[in-house]
């Protein structure tokens, strides 16, 4: 028998098959855009996500010669925090408004001052951020009322996906940890935040352990698949929660590092722990247990960046050779790296990355190694907050592509 994993990322889903001695068979992905209709705005299609899962799964099923009914289970991660609104007969009402859109910053005020951060956070553990859930739902209802009306169900991207395979509204609460629609201590949605909102409870998705099956394919997309036999599908998990899990990032004392266009800081612990100044995010986590988690929007992007508008032509290797060379400090210059805004721990979609420092002696080199230099800083705020908050830190596990 074989065991399906989808990551439905923002550029790509991607598919593997894992057999009954726990190896990976083979893989698959197919690609999806990105649309930016106005500035801070980023959105996707809910329909690409579907056409293209169905794409990959085939494509691997041919690849790795899957029997029709060899397929047990399929678990789920994918990205966070992005809007899909269903309307009657579950129609996509609008675009995805995405974890990385950032239209929302008067809808985070309007909640933090009608809840005060102190019970905003009581209620949800994090505090109101434009990549959250809840303030692209008030956008919706403050810029497009006709549609907010029509709302009959409210889902992350991945659980679309879900919905399609199985026809079932549910999510986990790691991914719904991020939604600011969830009492994450107490693993219940928010009453108030509902209520506030304007939504019934009943228009979001039931909420499961990543571990719990959450439903099983439906035999219509069992027979487009061209797939017999019963198909388990259960809960997953958000990306980085996922991720953090592939580490072994479960216990106290371990904290993942992960790099990719964005830097995320996470650190797993028994108990709910949350800054009272919510730098971190407050999240749970697998089997009972909570997370922390800071997130750099610009990480590994920050170099791609600098080669990109700056060194375009030149050897990336060189490049880091140069870096290298350069005393540690860059000769005083530093380098901000908030090239999309910033989320943790200083939470301001307006900062921008600067150099400072620049002087007739500064090199290639020290630029190059300042880049890498603020990254790595901008990722040790979070795990000094970490440290604020007593929890461990014994060992650090880093995983990405940056």
């Amino acid at each position: 028998m074989y065991y399906l994993g989808i990551d439905l990322g923002t550029s790509s889903v991607k598919v593997l098959a894992i057999n009954d001695h726990n190896e990976i068979v083979g893989d698959a992905s197919k690609d999806y855009p990105v649309y930016f209709p106005q500035d801070k705005w980023a959105e996707q299609d809910p329909s690409d996500w579907w056409e293209q899962t169905v794409e990959a799964i085939k494509a691997l099923v041919k690849k790795c010669n899957i029997g029709p009914g060899e397929i047990r289970s399929i678990g789920f991660s994918g990205q966070m925090h992005g809007l899909v609104a269903l309307g009657e007969e579950n129609k996509v009402l609008f675009p995805s408004i995405l974890w990385c859109d950032q239209r929302t910053e008067a809808e985070c005020e309007d909640i933090t001052n009608h809840f005060g951060k102190d019970l905003l956070r009581e209620l949800t553990g994090n505090k109101a951020l434009t990549g959250f859930t809840a303030p692209k739902v008030l956008w919706v209802k403050k810029n497009r009322p006709e549609l907010f009306e029509k709302i009959r169900h409210i889902m992350l991207p991945k659980d679309y996906v879900r919905f399609m395979l199985t026809g079932d509204y549910a999510i986990d609460f790691s991914d719904a940890s991020g939604m600011l629609m969830l009492d994450v201590k107490n693993k219940t949605w928010s009453k108030e935040m509902c209520d506030y909102l304007g939504i019934n409870e009943a228009v979001l998705p039931k909420l499961y352990e990543s571990y719990e099956v959450t439903g099983t394919v439906s035999e219509a997309v069992k027979a487009q698949l061209g797939l017999t036999g019963e198909i388990l599908v259960v809960g997953g998990a958000g990306d980085q929660a996922a991720g953090a899990v592939g580490t072994g990032t479960v216990k106290e004392g371990i904290v993942s590092v992960t790099l990719g266009t964005s830097g995320v800081v996470f650190a797993a612990h028994e108990t709910f722990a949350v800054d009272n100044e919510c730098r971190l995010h407050a999240f749970c986590h697998a089997n009972g247990k909570y997370h922390s988690m800071g997130v750099m929007l610009s990480a590994a992007n920050c170099l791609k960046w600098w080669v990109d508008s700056a060194n375009k032509g030149s050897d990336f290797d060189e490049l880091l050779k140069e870096a290298q060379e350069a005393p540690a400090g860059s000769g005083k210059l530093l380098f901000l790296p908030y090239l999309m805004g910033e989320r943790t721990p200083h939470a301001d979609p307006d900062a921008k990355g600067s150099f400072v420092g620049l002087d007739m002696n500064t090199t290639r080199g020290h630029m190059t190694r300042a880049v890498l230099e603020g990254v790595s800083f901008g990722l040790r705020d979070s795990l000094e907050i970490l440290k604020d908050l007593n929890i461990p830190i014994y060992q650090v596990r880093v995983i990405g592509g940056g």
